[in-house]
């Protein structure tokens, strides 16, 4: 019974942090401490200035040697193309709308690891599993937004070519992408960064996490809920149960323990990025969908998480 406690007290110290920080935002939102303007521009100072700093600094101090695990990236990888796909194949014949098709494929696939997944990644493994998750990171970013394009245009979008070279460039020009490619020389070479630089980066870095959790939390909107469609709970629950299980179960079989099987079911197990909602209401599909999808799987990563780790630890495969 006290490993039980013990395990049980260990998933909610570790996941329950992330999410009350969170939910802070969604509070302070209501009490209109803060209002949409700002939670436009603090997303912006995340997306644009604090996360590439926080990435770029993760990185290029990483010792790839050590923190690179070729057969982790690969199975994540292989797992986000196999799940888009299967997801994409089967709500063709369930979803006639071009306009929620296209947004429950990116809603049940698209996790929020940048924010979400690392700050539970470096509550459950420290700051070694910090640096791992941003590697991994630095190597899905590019995909994810590659997916997403490409099945809002072909849904939205189905007269319209996408131009693959147009969408290359475009990838190229993400702050996080140039912060990692940027990021690489110093780390490969083993470039030691003047400390005034590396405390001004600090600085910004520590911004990252906390700001983009009150920001999202903020842009949470729980009175639709109540009109949420069965379309938007089978994308959350694909997102936050079935994939997670399916992965993290194949990862086990295959070999994957320690935090290597932690970072592969938190990755999976986080709840859909709220970049989904703005990218699906930018290009015309159904952001009341998107919106109900990011609600609802963010709700019940709090729970399904939670449950993930617990199991993994009594067990003893983390």
């Amino acid at each position: 019974m006290n490993i039980i406690l013990e395990n049980v007290l260990y998933a909610v110290n570790t996941i329950l942090p992330v999410f009350l920080i969170l939910f802070l935002g969604y509070f302070l939102k209501r009490k209109k401490m803060f209002d949409d303007a700002f939670i436009t521009t603090s997303s912006t100072i995340v997306y644009k200035v604090a996360l590439p700093t926080f990435l770029f600094l993760k990185l290029a101090d990483a010792d790839f040697k050590t923190t690179f695990y070729p057969e982790e990236v690969i199975f994540i990888l292989s797992g986000i193309l196999i799940s888009y796909s299967l997801i994409w194949f089967c709500a063709r014949f369930f979803i006639k709308d071009n306009k929620d098709l296209g947004v429950f494929v990116q809603g049940s696939f698209r996790s929020n690891f940048a924010i979400v997944g690392l700050a539970i990644i470096y509550n459950v493994f420290g700051d070694e599993g910090l640096t791992k998750g941003t590697v991994i990171l630095a190597f899905i970013v590019g995909m994810l937004n590659i997916l997403s394009v490409t099945v809002l245009e072909s849904t939205l979008r189905p007269e319209s070519r996408t131009n693959v070279l147009k969408l290359f460039f475009n990838i190229l020009k993400v702050p996080m992408i140039i912060a990692i490619i940027v990021s690489l020389p110093f780390s490969l070479f083993e470039i030691v960064l003047p400390e005034a630089i590396l405390t001004t980066g600090d600085y910004l870095a520590a911004l990252t996490l906390p700001l983009a959790l009150i920001g999202i939390g903020g842009s949470l909107n729980f009175t639709q809920l109540r009109k949420a469609s069965g379309m938007a709970v089978s994308a959350a629950t694909i997102k936050i149960f079935v994939i997670p299980l399916l992965l993290t179960l194949v990862a086990y079989l295959i070999g994957f323990t320690g935090d290597t099987l932690g970072i592969i079911f938190i990755f999976f197990a986080c709840p859909t990025a709220i970049v989904s909602f703005i990218m699906a209401k930018s290009l015309g599909g159904n952001e009341k969908l998107a919106g109900n999808i990011v609600v609802i799987s963010t709700m019940g990563s709090v729970l399904t998480i939670s449950t993930g780790i617990f199991i993994l630890k009594f067990f003893e495969l983390i």
